[in-house]
């Protein structure tokens, strides 16, 4: 494990996660979402890799990338609009393609055994978290569940996290975010709460330049950063 350093924590009370990129894999199901979009504007393909680059923001930022680099950049009512047409796409590729991160399921059942108050806090939509949490069997870890249309501003604003936390009962300086980008980084320090971060994620940033707290190499170590984030390691 490689862990960064960070300022000391008190056991957190709480757990929040982000979804994409730090739970699941979903970039090659966002991939196939994106270009079956592109596809019905009779545009080219984009790479995976070009994809994951563009995750992050929800989903019309997403469509707004995807277009702009595509060479058919939108603005205005013309993004309005094809936002409204990638709902449905998006909505049929959720679970096919997605795959968990590595130690989902042993780190949450661990911190689930602990007695640990857990939530998601995403970008994603509300719906479509719901059916990859169930997709996976993950749903009954979770005490709070909240996507980027439940709430007025997405990651990195604070919003999502503080419905969250206001739903598990938590306040935020004895909560935790465990996510993979430079927008839950953002939100954690809006919200006024400690992030770890994941390497691996949906990111073109170096992960350790995000001002995490923490930076671990995967979910398996979760428990170990938390120690050290606690020691002031």
């Amino acid at each position: 494990m490689n862990v960064g350093a960070g300022r000391s924590l008190r056991p957190p009370k709480a757990i929040l996660f982000d979804l994409d990129g730090t739970l699941v894999d979903s970039a090659p199901d966002i991939a196939a979402a994106v270009n079956e979009l592109l596809a019905s504007r009779d545009l080219p393909p984009l790479r995976l890799d070009q994809v994951k680059a563009m995750i992050g923001g929800g989903v019309r930022k997403l469509v707004e990338r995807a277009f702009a680099a595509s060479g058919a950049p939108l603005v205005g009512n013309a993004l309005d609009e094809a936002n409204r047409v990638m709902a449905p796409i998006y909505s049929r590729h959720l679970t096919g393609l997605t795959r968990l991160m590595p130690g989902v399921r042993e780190v949450l059942t661990h911190f689930y055994a602990k007695g640990m108050a857990m939530g998601v806090a995403t970008n994603k939509p509300q719906l479509a978290t719901r059916e990859i949490l169930l997709h996976f069997g993950l749903t009954e870890y979770f005490r709070a569940i909240i996507g980027g249309d439940a709430v007025t501003c997405l990651k990195p604003a604070p919003d999502a996290l503080l419905l969250a936390l206001a739903q598990l009962g938590v306040d935020p300086c004895d909560a935790l975010l465990v996510g993979d980008s430079g927008a839950d980084a953002g939100a954690a320090r809006a919200a006024g709460m400690p992030v770890i971060l994941l390497r691996g994620g949906y990111t073109h940033f170096p992960v350790e330049e995000l001002g995490a707290d923490q930076v671990c190499d995967s979910l398996f170590d979760l428990p170990a950063a938390m120690q050290g984030l606690q020691a002031g390691a």
